[in-house]
Order: structure tokens, then C-alpha cells, then sequence
């Protein structure tokens, strides 16, 4: 034991001094490259309604979408456990990204790491006796706090996808702790790796419009070694897990379908025609990947379900993801068919191939969807609708990288708190349920 803790503090350690380096390294460059305050009147009313009016729609997707949607698939001895993880996640990563994960991920700095500059909450300003307010060098048309908090809204989902994989064992503290740690050593990095103009994978030219790689191949790989480092659930292939609820199922699905036109139209950053796009092809691929789905199950095993249905439509929203500022909407519906069959593959037959209890197919889902919207990106991205050409090599490269990084991260992240907190209930609590053994709450008659 005491050997492991060392190998995990070395891990941390090399880890933290990265972090450090880059920080040191960037400070000048901060200093030239933001923007800092400008006066009010030189922001675009209404890019900034749009980009408000799309935060609440992401922040949407979560709360109550997310809860709603997995809270419908465990048994009802789970249900508030998994509704109050997806809520403390959700409030925990909040504060965790505004105070530094949102400096990490969005400040110049080195192509693996952003500076600190505007950790702490910095960066927030607003001065209303001169009319001056913060923006940030990605968005100088809106104000910081409303760039930040657009952002927020993917970093507070990412986390709370992985609860998915690891719903009805995992004990709620433990979670807590690996969120944040998540959140930070895994989350924050990659999205600087894509999304801030300096990240690596942004110079290379990887194309991901809205999170295929930051969020659903990077929670995908998560929740895969959650499943394994976890372990399967108590009877687990042995006997049924009657879901609680597909109606709780079928509403959160609604409100991911919503909320999912704030992710991709609302990550054009501006009210125009490109945002306008975003949207239908959005919507486009959802539908194909719920009719793919249902076709792929209706041949398969000879009648459609309601859940898989829901299953399809995540899968083409998760899909269209990279893809939605790039490509035309006939493209759109070739990329939400294909995500439908090739995640109904992922959530059965290669679910028995990797023998994970992933319990509500985060892996197979978001994992083989982004896969299959990062690449399917590089071979379609139309330069006439993005400005971008497609590489399927580069795409396949970052994708690559993100899955080998959340695979390893994650497995370390998992170890520091399984010695901090321990990650399993005991058997008993797991057999009686974690509503009552972690919250001593449940559901009424």
C-alpha cells in the first residue's frame, strides 16, 4: 500500500510540476495577448442574448436532463443516489472551474497547458461607473462571464456523463473526489488541448466544433475504466436490472434534445448564419440516429424500444458534436445514422467483447459516438459551411491522444481516491441500495 501511495504521489507530482512550468511560462504572454476590459458599448447585444439564452439550454442538459435520463435506467433502490450525484457534480465542478479550471483551459500558455492568470475567479470584471467589462480573447464580442459560464456548462456535463458508468457501487464521497480531481487533471487540459488557440491539437487542426473530442471521447474513456477498476455490479449478468423508470428516461431525452441545440449552435459564439446551421444539423443527425437505432434493434431483436430510441438520439446528437459548424445537413443525417448502428454495436455487442460493467453504456454511447463524429468530421468537414477542410488523419490523431490520455488519467485520478476514501460500498449497502446506505432517503410508495 505504501508503495502505491508513493507511485500515485509521483504520478501527481510530475503531474503538478507541468502544470507549474506551464504557468511560469505563459505569464508574458498573458499579459500581451488578453484583452482585458473594453467598454461596454463595443459588445454585440445580441451575440451576448444568444450566448445567455445558451448557457441556460446546456446548463439545461444537465439539470434535469442528465439526472432525468439516468435516474430512468437504475433500479429504484439507486434512483436518488444517482440524481444527487449528477446534482453534486454539477455544483462542485461549478466552482472548481470558475476558480481555476476555466484559467487552465482558456488562458494562454504552453500548447499543453494554460496560465493561472485568471484563476480565482479573475477575469469575471464588470465596472459599470466607467461601463467597462472583462472579455476574453475568444470572444471579444460578449462579456468574460458570460464566455466562462458557456464553458462551465460543458465542464459540469463532462463529469456527470461518467456517472453513468459507475451508478448503484461506487460510494457518493468517493465520487466527489474524483470528479474534482477529474475535472482538473483531465477535463481542463484537453479542452485547452482543442479549444484554446495555442492547444496542440487546435494548432495540428483538429476539428471539434463542440466537444466530440473534450467531452464524449474523453468521458467515454472514463467511464470504461471506471466499469473496470470498479468491477461489476452485484449480479451483474446473472440477474435482471429492471430499469425504474423510461418515462423519467424519455423526458431527460427531451431535454438533452433541447438543451444540445445551446452545445453546438451555441459554440459558434455569435447569433448568425453558422449558428443557424449548427442547430439543424443538430437536430438532423438526432433523428437519424434514433430511426438507425430502432431499425438496427427492430432487425435484431424484432421489435423497437422506447430506450433504444433515447439511446439513438444521444448517439446522433453525440456524433454531430465535431461535426455541427462544418458540415451540410445531408452530411448531418449520414453522420447520425451511422453514430445510431455503430453505438447499438457499442452498447451490446462490443459491451460483451469488453466484458465492463458500464452501466448505462457511457463507453459505448459517448465513447464510440464521438469516435465516430471526430472522424466522420475529417472526411466530411465542408470548407464552404466551417472555412476548415477535414483531415482524417489529424482527426484520427486526436482522437488517439484523447482516449489514451482520459484512459491513463483516469486510472491515476481513480487510485488517489481509492486511497483517500476507498471507492466501493460494502456489499450490504450495495444489495440494499445507496439511496438509503449513502443518503438515508427514498423513494416514496
Amino acid at each position: 500500500m505504501r508503495a502505491r501511495v508513493l507511485g500515485y504521489g509521483k504520478a501527481f507530482w510530475v503531474v503538478g510540476m507541468a502544470c507549474l512550468a506551464s504557468t511560469v511560462a505563459a505569464e508574458s504572454a498573458v499579459a500581451i495577448t488578453r484583452p482585458g476590459l473594453v467598454p461596454e458599448a463595443s459588445l454585440n447585444p445580441a451575440d451576448t442574448a444568444w450566448m445567455l439564452s445558451a448557457t441556460g439550454l446546456v446548463l439545461l442538459m444537465t439539470l434535469p436532463g442528465l439526472a432525468l435520463f439516468y435516474a430512468g435506467m437504475v433500479r429504484r433502490k439507486n434512483v436518488i443516489n444517482t440524481m444527487a450525484s449528477v446534482l453534486a457534480v454539477a455544483a462542485l465542478v461549478s466552482l472548481l472551474w470558475l476558480g481555476l479550471g476555466y484559467s487552465l483551459a482558456f488562458t494562454p500558455g504552453t500548447p499543453w497547458l494554460g496560465s493561472l492568470a485568471r484563476a480565482g475567479f479573475a477575469g469575471m470584471d464588470y465596472v459599470k461607473d466607467s461601463a467597462q467589462v472583462a472579455v476574453s480573447h475568444l470572444a471579444p464580442h460578449v462579456p468574460e462571464s458570460v464566455f466562462a459560464m458557456f464553458q462551465l456548462t460543458f465542464a459540469v456535463i463532462t463529469p456527470a456523463l461518467i456517472v453513468g458508468a459507475l451508478v448503484e457501487r461506487m460510494r457518493f464521497s468517493a465520487l466527489l473526489w474524483f470528479a474534482g480531481l477529474w475535472s482538473l487533471l483531465v477535463y481542463a487540459p484537453v479542452a485547452h488541448w482543442a479549444w484554446e488557440p495555442g492547444g496542440w491539437m487546435a494548432q495540428l487542426g483538429t476539428l471539434d466544433f463542440a466537444g466530440g473530442t473534450v467531452v464524449h471521447i474523453n468521458a467515454g474513456a472514463a467511464g470504461l475504466v471506471c466499469a473496470y477498476v470498479l468491477g461489476p455490479r452485484l449480479g451483474y449478468g446473472r440477474e435482471p436490472f429492471e430499469p425504474y423508470s423510461l418515462a423519467l428516461t424519455m423526458v431527460g431525452t427531451g431535454l438533452l434534445w433541447v438543451g444540445w441545440f445551446g452545445f453546438n449552435a451555441g459554440s459558434a459564439l455569435a447569433a448568425d448564419g453558422r449558428a443557424g446551421l449548427a442547430m439543424l444539423v443538430t437536430h438532423l443527425a438526432a433523428s437519424a440516429g434514433a430511426l438507425a437505432w430502432m431499425l438496427g434493434e427492430w432487425v435484431r431483436r424484432r421489435r423497437p424500444s422506447l430506450l433504444g430510441l433515447c439511446s439513438g438520439v444521444v448517439a446522433g446528437l453525440v456524433a454531430i458534436t465535431p461535426a455541427s459548424g462544418y458540415v451540410t445537413p445531408a452530411s448531418a443525417v449520414l453522420i447520425g445514422a451511422v453514430a445510431g448502428l455503430a453505438c447499438y454495436w457499442g452498447a451490446t455487442g462490443l459491451k460483451r467483447l469488453l466484458r465492463a460493467d458500464d452501466s448505462l453504456d457511457v463507453f459505448g454511447v459517448h465513447g464510440i459516438g464521438g469516435l465516430v463524429g471526430c472522424l466522420m468530421t475529417g472526411l466530411l468537414a465542408n470548407p464552404v459551411v466551417g472555412g476548415a477542410k477535414g483531415q482524417l488523419v489529424v482527426q484520427a490523431l486526436g482522437a488517439v491522444a484523447v482516449l489514451g490520455y482520459s484512459l491513463v488519467m483516469t486510472w491515476v485520478v481513480l487510485g488517489l481516491t481509492r486511497v483517500l476514501v476507498g471507492l466501493r460500498v460494502d456489499e450490504a449497502s450495495e444489495q440494499g441500495g445507496l439511496d438509503v446506505a449513502q443518503h438515508r432517503e427514498h423513494l416514496g410508495a
